[in-house]
C-alpha cells in the first residue's frame, strides 16, 4: 500500500508540476463553461478515476450497510473483495466511452456537469468519516445506514441547489470564476 501510495503521489506530482492535472493548469483551461473545446485526455482520466474512487466507495458501504441491517451480519470485507474491482472497471469503462460528467471528448456542458462532480466529491467526502466514527463507537447498524444515506442525500440536495461551493449554476456564456 505505501509503495502504491508512492507511485501515486510521485506520478501525480510530476504532472501537477507540468500542468498536467485539473486545477493546476498554468491558467484556466475553460473560460466558458459552454464552450465546445477539446477536452484533454489528462483531464478525462483524472475525472475518470476519481469517479471510479467516489462511486465505488459510497455504493459498497451503502451495500454492506444494507446488507448488516437486513441480515444482521457484516460482509463488508466480502463484498469489497468481489465487487470492487468490478464496479470501479465498469465505472472506468463508461469514462473511457464518455459516459460520466466531465469526461466527455468536448467541454461543452461542464456548467453543469461540474455540478454533479463536485456535489459528489463533497457528499462522499463528508459521509465516509462520519461513517468511520460511527464505526468506531459501535453505533447500531440501522443508525450507520441512515447517517451514511442521509448525509449523501443531504448533500446532494444541497450541491443540487447550488449551495456548496463550486455547485453554482454556471449560466451560458459566463466566464468561469475562482470559487
Amino acid at each position: 500500500m505505501v509503495l502504491w501510495l508512492g507511485i501515486v503521489l510521485f506520478a501525480t506530482g510530476i504532472a501537477g508540476l507540468r500542468g498536467r492535472l485539473p486545477g493546476v493548469e498554468p491558467r484556466p483551461y475553460i473560460l466558458r463553461f459552454t464552450e465546445d473545446k477539446p477536452n484533454p485526455l489528462y483531464r478525462r482520466v483524472c475525472y475518470t478515476v476519481a469517479w471510479g474512487d467516489l462511486l465505488s466507495f459510497a455504493i459498497l458501504n451503502l451495500t454492506g450497510l444494507s446488507y448488516a441491517v437486513f441480515t444482521g451480519t457484516w460482509r463488508l470485507r466480502q463484498i469489497y473483495e468481489s465487487a470492487y474491482f468490478p464496479l470501479a472497471i465498469a465505472i472506468w469503462i463508461l469514462g473511457a466511452f464518455g459516459r460520466l460528467p466531465r469526461v466527455k471528448s468536448s467541454t461543452k456542458g461542464e456548467g453543469t456537469e461540474r455540478r454533479y462532480f463536485y456535489g459528489t466529491v463533497w457528499a462522499v467526502c463528508a459521509a465516509e468519516p462520519v461513517l468511520g466514527i460511527l464505526w468506531k463507537i459501535h453505533a447500531p447498524d440501522i443508525l450507520k445506514l441512515i447517517v451514511f444515506a442521509g448525509i449523501l442525500a443531504g448533500m446532494g440536495l444541497l450541491a443540487g441547489r447550488g449551495v456548496l461551493p463550486r455547485t453554482q449554476a454556471i449560466k451560458p456564456g459566463e466566464w468561469a470564476i475562482s470559487d
